[in-house]
């Protein structure tokens, strides 16, 4: 089965470990509709194939414009532009840029440093084909909203003034959309060389500190051309797949986690169940056997999606309350019925957490018309929605209010609602130690009925009887359940 590789420098640098060269296929640009997205890639090697552009007559001739790289040495990098629809009678009708480059194992270390360099932040790289090779600067560091003084920085580190931001690494180089097909720019490849002479580096620079600038959900590469020919393709390297921490390996954890597995999401799956998680774990997913699985809830990252379905109704209360305390996630769904979302906004309300805090908790969840209860149906219908919310993130990004959400409704931005992380570190203690004293409180209940009544009772007020089956009485604070 060909897998479909997460991080293109990573997946690089681990083929080469196995083959000789590899060449990587992108998408650099498209115009119109197209199979894959830009940014898309695949790896071709002597004796392997990872990935997609989208597949189609597209993918089996750049697939084999591939393989002749792989055996010309001479030849470090091919770009082409296509026309799908004139040119291989795809239906898709769209303009593709296609950049192929070739890797050897001379060029781990430069991939290590690429790498490196975007797990540490943002991060471009810039790749320009001149004069028959191929010339990479690396340049990093958070930009701000100063793009005009961040793109005289960048200016410096492509000019050869400071090396500070700027090393020697691996990467692509972009389309000419005014060439026609079969009109090809080849190059080989090199790596370093002086990038500043003879080289128009103030477009470079300011699309360059654009792209640094830019929410990283948006962050597409770019393309820059200069009057004399020479392309230089521009390439965020810092991760761009969304996180999704997912509580709970039960049947439904454990079906969803292997669906999830597959999409472009970065998966941290937590229970303290260790003896549930598979033998073998999918490849991108981490996993996390915490003892203390609600101390986890400050490790995410900010922007996170969140799924809680515990073998706990106590534990899956504690976990909301904390990550609605954060305020700083994309997305929390919660696995229940509408009465046990009645009473857990119940007990979020009088435990202090504000009406829109709590309008953001999605429960029940799942898309709309999937109503078998196998765990793999219902992972399925999460899935879906979970992805439908990652995909309407980017179109949501700078909003700064979230409305309510219910079932298959739209998912807050990434961004939206952030926290300073002054101000999450300030409320994290508090929402923890009232999380874990309700946590405790529930767990001495349930081995009580009779107090585990009346704390049912407590905490609805009364209001929820209808909802959630539990009679509260107001004379002598007797409970009765149904």
């Amino acid at each position: 089965m060909n897998r479909l590789p997460r991080e293109w420098v990573v997946a690089v640098t681990q083929m080469l470990e196995r083959e000789l060269a590899v060449v990587r296929i992108v998408v650099a640009e498209v115009r119109g509709s197209a199979p894959r997205e830009a940014g898309a890639f695949m790896l071709v090697g002597r004796g392997c194939v990872e990935g997609t552009i989208g597949g189609g007559r597209l993918e089996w001739e750049s697939i084999a414009a591939a393989r002749e790289l792989l055996d010309d040495a001479s030849a470090g990098a091919r770009l082409s532009k296509v026309v799908l629809g004139a040119d291989l009678g795809q239906c898709c009708g769209g303009v593709v840029a296609v950049w192929l480059e070739r890797f050897a194992r001379d060029d781990i270390g430069l991939l290590r440093l690429a790498g490196d360099a975007g797990a540490r932040g943002p991060a471009v790289l810039s790749s320009t084909i001149k004069g028959g090779v191929v010339e990479r600067q690396l340049v990093g560091g958070a930009v701000g909203r100063d793009v005009t003084r961040a793109a005289a920085a960048v200016r410096d580190v492509l000019a050869g003034a400071t090396d500070r931001a700027g090393v020697a690494a691996a990467g692509t180089a972009g389309p000419d959309y005014g060439a026609g097909r079969g009109e090809v720019a080849h190059g080989t490849a090199a790596g370093g060389g002086d990038v500043g002479k003879a080289r128009p580096v103030d477009s470079v620079a300011t699309r360059a500190a654009e792209l640094l600038a830019s929410p990283r959900s948006l962050a597409r590469p770019v393309v820059v051309r200069d009057g004399e020919g020479q392309v230089t393709f521009l390439e965020r390297l810092d991760d761009e797949l969304p996180a999704l921490w997912l509580y709970g390996a039960g049947h439904v954890g454990q079906a969803l986690a292997r669906i999830l597995a597959e999409l472009p999401l970065r998966l941290t799956w937590v229970d303290s169940r260790g003896e549930l998680f598979p033998a073998v774990v999918p490849q991108g997913v981490r996993i996390r056997r915490d003892a203390d699985s609600l101390a986890t809830v400050s490790d995410a990252p900010p922007g996170a999606f969140f799924l809680v379905m515990t073998h706990s109704h106590p534990l899956d209360f504690a976990l909301c309350q904390a990550i609605l305390t954060r305020n700083d996630f994309a997305w929390l769904g919660l696995i229940g019925s509408a009465s046990k979302a009645a009473r857990f906004r119940s007990r979020l309300a009088r435990g202090g957490v504000n009406a829109a805090t709590i309008g953001r908790l999605v429960c029940p969840i799942g898309v709309e018309g999937i109503e078998s209860k196998w765990p793999t149906a219902i992972a399925v219908a999460v899935a879906a929605q979970v992805m439908q919310q990652i995909s309407a993130a980017p179109q949501l990004e700078g909003s700064e209010q979230c409305e309510g959400a219910q079932r298959g409704s739209r998912a807050p931005s990434a961004l939206r609602d952030a926290q300073e992380p002054s101000v999450r570190e300030r409320r994290a203690p508090e929402a923890s130690a009232r999380s874990r004293a309700l946590l405790a409180r529930d767990r001495a209940s349930s081995a009580d009925p009779a107090r585990s009544a009346r704390a049912e009772a407590a905490d609805c007020g009364g209001e929820n009887c209808a909802t959630c089956g539990a009679d509260a009485s107001a004379g002598a604070g007797r409970v009765t359940t149904s």
